[in-house]
């Protein structure tokens, strides 16, 4: 965390000086706003904490709740998540009160008494061995107190609008505020009125029934599957010895999905209905708590709950639908599209994939940046035809995902041939259920001529995989992807050839063009901005911290910043190993020793490998990006 540099801080560095709408923000929503954003859940939320960070955005966020969710539905949080929390501010904090995933326990009929259950492998999860982040479980409301959070200090200082309902929209893009949108106070002392106001952009993340998608004419595509599951958050006693580790349970009962919740205390439990009629007509979502019980209990015999509390419980019918685009724009249209939709408005799986909060976070991330950059004009409304052509697939590969999984989790004990299918695939499709199997098709943003030999670690179009470094300023080994926070800026990571700081080579070249008037730092940050406004760029070498020499560290590795514009010293960092670093980057993500550039989206995705002298290639990819700025 890097602070002071707007001068000295006593109180929370986590809260950001207020800047531009920020700055004495308005408590009623105003006429005019660039950014409405419907629906203050997982992607809602986390689009508000993303657009906090570009003060000059009027940002809004309604819901029609009255306050704060209290019961979050969802509940799993994925490696690719906390990485997520990470960038914006709070994954140590948010870490310390979940439940870490460490463990995943199978269960099925005994084959000398089938009416009873025995465990029949135990498994370890993936979370640690595919990141240094784990797989966990946490409430759904704390991670939207904690998005809520860093919505509330970021410069923008963005807070919901509890009590309005959205209404109804129109688009007429001949207006400079091409959205009008109709909204109803439904709490407080303006219960029942009505207004109107107008917006460049609306993001619909209101949930699976979204009135914004019905607004834009857009279509849920899918259907219900004939298969019904209770689910409850449960205090009980039990003698069955896993209930503090998660567990597939496969019975003639049934099958049940426990999962342990945060706190030492509380469970989730999805709890097997079977096979739904054809003329249930939902009847099933009628099934009473003590039924649901009931059932659990039959499945787990020998063992047996004893239920204390329930926190929360419901019925659902799985179903996978995936919306027939993500935004306001048919495919053969130019224009830009001006709404767009997150979340559950979008994509509706099962829940027992724990992919549900993670893929709208994601949403979220992916849209958030592009509106920022958009609107204070750093960028052509042709970056937001992206968000759309990007997240349908991923959508698609998670309906396709979970109702694999879905299918293998209802299978009654006489349709299973092998006792381990159900763990071996859990363990051979690790990397989707992380959240790290997302690769984006080249675009745009994600360079086609990229040289994936210079950086075989770093694949293109998938995430910045971290690994850690040393600084060179003071010893500390660092993880490198750590030190990118969720700001909006771009990354462009040089890893240097193998003379030593100051000498000449590639590595000084690269710095030398950088600093230069032909370079994307002088095109495209805003006059007077500091010289890492829009790029953050940052250094490693190859040779041990204490060989390198931090004054013939080329200057645009060490940018003055601030209104003091002081030196900042931590974007220099040595490869490694070390006595605290037993690693080196290079070997660990197969880096190029002639050095390499890998540029990395505000979203932490890859979007470019290039060669140290590589100039106009770079110039040339974010010339198709970006707007200049002078």
């Amino acid at each position: 965390m890097q602070f002071h540099h707007h001068g000295y801080v006593s109180g929370d560095p986590r809260v950001s000086p207020a800047a531009g709408t920020g700055i004495d923000r308005p408590a009623d929503l105003p006429d005019e706003i660039d950014v409405l954003i419907v629906g203050s859940g997982p992607a809602g939320m986390l689009l508000a904490a993303q657009l906090s960070q570009f003060p000059d955005v009027v940002t809004r966020i309604i819901e029609r709740r009255d306050g704060r969710l209290v019961l979050g539905q969802a509940d799993g949080i994925q490696p690719r998540s906390v990485e997520t929390f990470q960038a914006f501010g709070f994954a140590g904090r948010i870490i310390e009160e979940a439940w870490n995933l460490g463990w995943m326990n199978f269960w099925g009929p005994d084959p000398e008494n089938p009416q009873n259950i025995i465990r029949t492998s135990r498994t370890e999860d993936y979370g640690f061995k595919i990141s240094e982040f784990p797989h966990m479980i946490v409430n759904q409301a704390r991670v939207l107190d904690y998005f809520a959070e860093a919505a509330a200090h970021g410069p923008g200082r963005i807070t919901p609008d509890y009590g309005v309902e959205f209404v109804g929209l129109t688009v007429d893009r001949e207006q400079d505020r091409p959205v009008e949108v109709r909204l109803r106070y439904v709490a407080g002392d303006r219960a029942g009125q009505e207004r109107t106001i107008r917006a460049t952009y609306v993001v619909g993340s209101d949930g699976a029934r979204s009135p914004v998608r019905e607004a834009i004419g857009r279509k849920h595509i899918g259907g219900i599957s004939a298969h019904a599951w209770g689910v409850m958050d449960v205090l009980v006693n039990t003698d069955f010895p896993d209930w503090r580790t998660k567990c597939a349970i496969n019975a003639e009962a049934g099958n049940i999905l426990h999962i342990p919740r945060e706190g030492g205390f509380l469970s989730r439990v999805y709890v097997d209905l079977g096979e739904v009629p054809e003329d249930d007509d939902h009847r099933v979502r009628q099934t009473p708590i003590e039924e649901i019980i009931r059932r659990a209990n039959a499945i787990l015999h020998p063992y047996s709950l004893d239920v204390k509390e329930v926190a929360w419980h419901s019925v659902y019918e799985v179903g996978h639908r995936v919306t027939d685009k993500f935004d306001d724009v048919d495919v053969e249209d130019d224009h830009a599209p001006h709404v767009f939709l997150t979340g559950d408005a979008c994509h509706t799986h099962s829940a027992k994939a724990g992919q549900g909060m993670n893929v709208s976070m994601q949403d979220g991330f992916n849209l958030g940046w592009k509106l920022g950059q958009v609107v204070t004009g750093l960028a052509s409304e042709e970056l937001l035809k992206t968000y759309s052509a990007e997240r349908q697939p991923v959508a698609q590969e998670l309906i396709d995902f979970d109702r694999e999984w879905s299918s293998l989790m209802a299978r009654k004990p006489e349709e299973i041939t092998d006792p381990q299918e159900l763990a071996t695939y859990y363990l051979a499709t690790a990397e989707f259920p992380s959240g790290f199997a997302t690769q984006y098709s080249p675009s745009s943003i994600t360079a086609a001529g990229a040289q994936q030999d210079l950086a075989t670690g770093f694949p293109l179009g998938k995430r910045f995989k971290s690994s850690p470094v040393t600084i060179v300023a003071d010893g500390n080994a660092v993880h490198l992807g750590h030190t990118a926070s969720a700001d909006g800026r771009w990354r462009i990571y040089a890893f240097a050839d193998a003379p030593a700081a100051g000498e000449p080579s590639k590595l000084t070249d690269f710095a030398e063009f950088l600093a230069s008037d032909a370079s994307p730092l002088a095109t495209y940050t805003p006059a007077g901005a500091d010289l890492d406004a829009v790029f953050d760029v940052k250094v490693v070498y190859q040779q041990g911290w204490e060989g390198v020499d931090i004054n013939r560290v080329p200057g645009v590795f060490r940018p003055k910043v601030g209104p003091f514009q002081l030196l900042n010293w931590e974007k220099v960092f040595s490869a490694g190993p070390n006595v605290w670093l037993p690693t080196d980057i290079y070997d660990e993500r197969g880096l190029s020793r002639d050095g390499v550039v890998v540029v990395v989206r505000p979203d932490q995705y890859v979007a470019h490998i290039l060669p140290l002298t590589a100039h106009d290639e770079l110039n040339d990819f974010f010339a198709g990006v970006l707007l200049p700025q002078r």
